[in-house]
């Protein structure tokens, strides 16, 4: 490979994680809007411990509502970035959320994402994190309203 294609990699790369860094700061602002807008039509989210249980969301708007539902009834939210690495379409984060829910039980989410990015747009997005913990912490209201809505 020549510098020129090196350098190419390296813009892309760095392109890609401006796209994913614009996209933690939309959901750290809970703009679900936006973080939809920034999926591509065939964009893919799930939280891979939920595979086999159901696909996911596919696509700007279906990933907007699921975000919708799980984080809307937060009283308060708050993305803490952490390690990024990537190369060339992928790029995977290590960050922490701290969830907090009006009935008063809060919880530090540790996640994994790992996001593929083409032509400027998310076409994946897989959350590893452990969802025994998070459900363990979050209040039964909520798991029921989440439950009821991936139906």
């Amino acid at each position: 490979m020549g510098a020129a294609a090196d350098a190419d990699t390296a813009d892309n790369t760095a392109a890609n994680i401006a796209v994913v860094e614009a996209f933690w700061d939309a959901l750290d602002r809970r703009d679900f809007a936006a973080v939809g807008s920034m999926m591509s039509e065939r964009g893919h989210y799930i939280d891979v411990p939920l595979i086999g249980g159901e696909d996911g969301a596919f696509g700007p708007a279906e990933v907007e509502a699921r975000l919708r539902l799980g984080l809307e009834p937060l009283s308060a939210y708050h993305v803490q970035p952490g390690t990024v690495v990537a190369s060339g379409d992928m790029v995977i984060t290590e960050h922490a959320e701290e969830w907090t829910w009006h009935t008063g039980e809060s919880f530090l989410v540790r996640f994994c994402s790992v996001q593929e990015v083409r032509h400027g747009k998310i076409d994946r997005w897989w959350d590893y994190l452990d969802m025994s913990q998070l459900l363990a912490a979050a209040p039964p209201w909520w798991i029921e309203h989440v439950m009821v809505g991936y139906k």
